[in-house]
């Protein structure tokens, strides 16, 4: 009898040990789990202050969500990266949970990170690969049709030289590669699809060349500060996504100093393919993720993307809400990383 009582002590004993180190640093108490900080982070693909501000009421209302999914979360941190890249690195060293970023960064960190949501956006009352059609159909406004995709725009600016090429592609001209080399550039990070991804495939199918073979460009932190040098004559040409000219059209004046409007002042010059949209993808290595965690994150910003107020938090990089993803539906981006690979290194 006393073996046999001890015998099942060690056993109990054995069975607490175990379910201990399963739990890692999510801990149970009559079926809900519950996680001390959750570590969310942005890209910085608008002005970063700006993101911080508007992001702030996140915080109360996905823990609100996350606890009728049966999560209790006590701290939310909620940081913008200093670049794309440092999103992408934090999320699969696991210092960042769970991370707002684009298609291209999933896929170069994908070996980290794993994509729960895809966003969707309202769709532009222009879509075409003709830049003229673009022209022609401005100001773009959004409509209330819903797509999961967006292009990158080639915008020229103000000056002397992105006048010079406007007129050319509205008069029916194409371009050169010895116009557009002598021109001034704006493009963003390396990661970045609109910003330079998918600018540099469209360089490489229509002229032979890409990004890196351009006379003068110049990197932005954010497009915030590259509308600012399209503005101020800085650079001549911007790339970034299809609605940005939406975004600074209020600032294009009141801020940059124009006195015609952004529509006025910019043309389309180019278009890129379609590109997938952003995603809300979690850390492979976070210490508190976990498959039923991720489908509580994946319910939480699906409601709250539902939501009028939630609408208006997640309106800061044009998101209208989410739905599930799949890393399958990335399988284009991948194609498009793995191109632009190879032409770095030739």
């Amino acid at each position: 009898m006393k073996k046999t009582t001890f015998l099942l002590a060690c056993v109990l004993a054995l069975a607490t040990l175990v379910g201990c180190g399963n739990n890692k640093d999510v801990s149970s108490a009559e079926g809900d789990n519950t996680i001390e900080t959750l570590k969310v982070q942005f890209v910085p693909s608008r002005d970063p202050k700006e993101i911080t501000t508007q992001t702030e009421p996140l915080k109360e209302i996905l823990k609100k969500e996350l606890s009728n999914e049966g999560f209790e979360v006590n701290n939310i941190d909620i940081s913008v990266g200093t670049s794309f890249e440092s999103t992408g690195e934090a999320l699969a060293a696991g210092t960042v949970d769970v991370g707002f970023i684009p298609g291209s960064t999933y896929v170069l960190y994908d070996d980290g990170a794993d994509v729960i949501l895809t966003a969707t956006r309202n769709a532009l009352s222009t879509d075409n690969d003709d830049p003229k059609f673009w022209n022609e159909n401005k100001p773009s406004k959004f409509i209330e049709d819903q797509t999961t995709y967006y292009r990158t725009l080639i915008i020229a600016g103000p000056s002397e030289k992105g006048q010079e090429l406007s007129a050319k592609v509205n008069n029916g001209e194409k371009l050169t590669w010895e116009d557009l080399n002598s021109a001034k550039w704006s493009v963003m990070g390396s990661s970045s699809p609109a910003g330079y991804i998918y600018p540099y495939i469209w360089l490489q199918n229509n002229f032979d060349k890409g990004i890196t073979d351009l006379a003068t460009t110049v990197q932005s932190d954010s497009y915030a500060s590259a509308a600012a040098r399209l503005a101020s004559g800085q650079v001549d040409i911007v790339v970034g996504y299809s609605d940005l000219r939406l975004d600074y059209e209020d600032q294009w004046k009141n801020e940059f100093g124009r006195n015609a409007s952004i529509w006025d002042e910019t043309n389309v010059i180019g278009v890129s393919d379609k590109i997938y949209n952003d995603t809300i993808s979690v850390s492979k290595n976070s210490k508190i993720m976990n498959d039923d965690f991720k489908k509580a994150l994946s319910n939480a910003f699906i409601n709250i993307g539902n939501s009028e107020e939630g609408k208006e938090i997640i309106a800061i990089y044009n998101h209208n809400g989410y739905k599930e993803a799949d890393s399958a539906d990335y399988d284009s981006e991948r194609e498009a990383q793995k191109l632009l690979k190879e032409l770095k290194n030739n």
